[in-house]
C-alpha cells in the first residue's frame, strides 16, 4: 500500500500543478490575446470595407477620446456591461451559468419604473433617495427571484439552468413589453415607452453632456464588494468550492443545493440592478426593449474577464470602447456599423470556445 500511494501521489501534485499553469494560461489568453486577435480582425475588415481605411481607424480607436461627450458615454455604455458580468461571474463561480441575463435585466429596469411611478402617484416619491433605494430595491429582488427559479429547478429536478434561465427570460419580454406598450405606456410622448420618472429619484450626471451618472459609481462599487464576498466570506468559499468540484464540496459539507439557488439569485439581482441604473441613470423610462442585448454582451465580458472580478471594470471599457468607437467611425467615414458587431461575434467566439473546452475537461475529470 505505502509503495502504491508513492507511485500515485506525485503524478497528482503534477497534474495539479499542471491544471494550474493551463488555467492560468487560459486567463492570460482572454485579456491579453482576445483583444488583439478582435482588434486585427477589426483592422483588416477595415481595409476590405472602408474607402479611406486610414481615416476610419484613426476615428474608431481616437474618436471615444476626443470629447468630454464621448469619453462619458463610453464610460456609462461600459456600466451596465459591469453590473450584468457581475452576476454571471457570481453564478459560474458556484458551478452554474445565468444565460438569462436579457430577461432579467428588463424585468429589472421595469419592476424598478414601475415602483418608482406608483410611489409617484401616492405622492411617495418627496421621501427622494428612501423611495429610489425602495424602486430599485424592487427591481433587484423580482430579477433575482427570476434567475432563483431555475436554480431551484436543478437542485430539485436536475434541470440544465442554461436552459431554463434561457427560457424563462424569452417568455418575460414579451410580458414586460405587454405593460410597457398598455397600461403602462405614456401618451405624451412618441416613443413605446413608460412615463418618466420624478426628477428628484434620478442619478445626478457626472459629466455632461454625456449620459454619464453616478451608476457609474456604484458599479465599481459592485466590483469590490463582489471581490471581498467571493475571497473573504464564508459563503463566497462555499461557491467557490462548489463551483470546482461540487461533489468534494459535498463530502466537507457544504449545503450545494443552497449555494445553486443563492448564486442563480444574486446573479440575478446583478442583472436586476443593471436594469434598474438604466432607468435611474440614463433613460429615466423604460423603452419597449431598451436593454436588447445587453445580457449578451455581459456575457461577453465576463468570458474576456474569465469570470474574474477584478478583470470585470477593463473588459466592460474594452467593450464599451469597440461600440463607441464604431459608431464614432460610422458618423465621419463610410464604415457601417455592423463592423463592431462582428467584432464582438469574434470575442464572443474566442471565450466561448475556451469556457467549453474548461467544461469538457471538468465532465471527463468527474
Amino acid at each position: 500500500m505505502k509503495g502504491r500511494l508513492q507511485v500515485i501521489g506525485p503524478p497528482e501534485k503534477e497534474d495539479n500543478r499542471f491544471e494550474d499553469i493551463l488555467r492560468s494560461v487560459s486567463l492570460s489568453f482572454n485579456v491579453f490575446f482576445i483583444p488583439v486577435i478582435a482588434l486585427t480582425v477589426l483592422v483588416l475588415l477595415v481595409f476590405f470595407l472602408s474607402e479611406a481605411p486610414f481615416k476610419t481607424i484613426y476615428f474608431f480607436f481616437t474618436g471615444p477620446f476626443r470629447n468630454v461627450y464621448s469619453f462619458g458615454n463610453m464610460l456609462n455604455a461600459a456600466t451596465p456591461l459591469i453590473f450584468g458580468a457581475l452576476g454571471i461571474t457570481v453564478a459560474m463561480k458556484a458551478g452554474s451559468f445565468n444565460l438569462g441575463g436579457e430577461g432579467q435585466i428588463y424585468l429589472g429596469a421595469f419592476i424598478s419604473a414601475a415602483f418608482a411611478l406608483a410611489l409617484l402617484k401616492y405622492q411617495f416619491s418627496q421621501f427622494g433617495i428612501i423611495t429610489g433605494i425602495i424602486a430599485v430595491s424592487a427591481g433587484v429582488f423580482a430579477s433575482s427571484a427570476l434567475a432563483a427559479i431555475s436554480g431551484f429547478c436543478k437542485v430539485r429536478w436536475n434541470t440544465n439552468e442554461l436552459i431554463t434561465s434561457f427560457l424563462a427570460s424569452s417568455a418575460v419580454i414579451p410580458v414586460v413589453n405587454y405593460f410597457v406598450t398598455g397600461p403602462f405606456l405614456d401618451p405624451q410622448t412618441s416613443l413605446l415607452s413608460t412615463g418618466k420618472i420624478p426628477v428628484n429619484l434620478c442619478l445626478p450626471f457626472v459629466l455632461k453632456p454625456s449620459n454619464l451618472n453616478g451608476s457609474v459609481f456604484i458599479a465599481i462599487l459592485a466590483v469590490l464588494f463582489v471581490s471581498i464576498f467571493l475571497i473573504k466570506t464564508k459563503t463566497g468559499y462555499e461557491f467557490r468550492m462548489a463551483g470546482k468540484n461540487e461533489i468534494f464540496a459535498r463530502y466537507g459539507g457544504i449545503n450545494t443545493k443552497l449555494n445553486t439557488v443563492l448564486a442563480m439569485a444574486i446573479s440575478g439581482g446583478f442583472h436586476g440592478l443593471a436594469g434598474a441604473m438604466l432607468v435611474f441613470g440614463t433613460y429615466h423610462a423604460v423603452i419597449k426593449e431598451f436593454s436588447a442585448g445587453l445580457g449578451w454582451n455581459s456575457l461577453a465580458v465576463a468570458l474576456i474577464a474569465g469570470f474574474s472580478p477584478s478583470l470585470i471594470l477593463p473588459a466592460s471599457l474594452f467593450f464599451a470602447w469597440i461600440g463607441a468607437g464604431a459608431r464614432i467611425a460610422m458618423q465621419n467615414t463610410g464604415l457601417t456599423f455592423e463592423t463592431s458587431s462582428i467584432v464582438q461575434s469574434v470575442i464572443f467566439l474566442l471565450s466561448t470556445s475556451l469556457v467549453i473546452r474548461n467544461f469538457s475537461k471538468r465532465k471527463e475529470r468527474k
